[in-house]
């Protein structure tokens, strides 16, 4: 039985007392039964309502665990503190670099590959950006080739 069936009830089991609708006990009994039933209707609204908040968490936790699927695959990190020490990462791809513009001093990301170019513009003032790993390249033992370090010479 619901709470408002119950509240219904005992309305009908005060009803059924045919109590003298003059007396002030009468009075106050039918107005903790109004207030009774009220509430009972309160609540029944809020556990609708508390429901429906659950049914939506449920699908958003789905659909998180979807997204998660998709951006970490396999990975048995359970914790975001091990994600920096687990191996389910591919830390080759997207590596930015923080950059200092010396005109302006904005701060820009760029990307490894950016850098590896040698030169690019700050998008606040247009400065022309350069740099020179020429010194560090000369001791790549990388294998890569973009660096562009000979490798065929060593």
């Amino acid at each position: 039985m619901t709470l408002t069936e119950k509240a219904a009830y005992i309305k009908g089991l005060i009803d059924g007392l045919k109590l003298d609708e003059s007396k002030d006990e009468t009075k106050v009994m039918k107005a903790i039964l109004d207030l009774l039933s009220d509430m009972a209707m309160t609540v029944e609204d809020i556990d609708d309502a508390v429901g429906e908040l659950t049914d939506e968490v449920d699908e958003i936790d789905e659909a998180l665990a979807d997204v998660e699927d998709e951006l970490y695959g396999d990975c048995d990190c359970d914790d975001y503190d091990e994600y920096d020490d687990c191996d389910c990462f591919d830390d080759d791809e997207d590596v930015y670099y923080e950059v200092t513009c010396p005109t302006c001093g904005e701060v820009i990301n760029l990307q490894e590959d950016v850098l590896l170019c040698g030169e690019t513009s700050c998008p606040k003032c247009g400065e022309a950006l350069e740099f020179d790993f020429s010194d560090i390249m000369d001791e790549c033992d990388c294998g890569c080739e973009d660096c562009g370090h000979n490798h065929d010479e060593d």
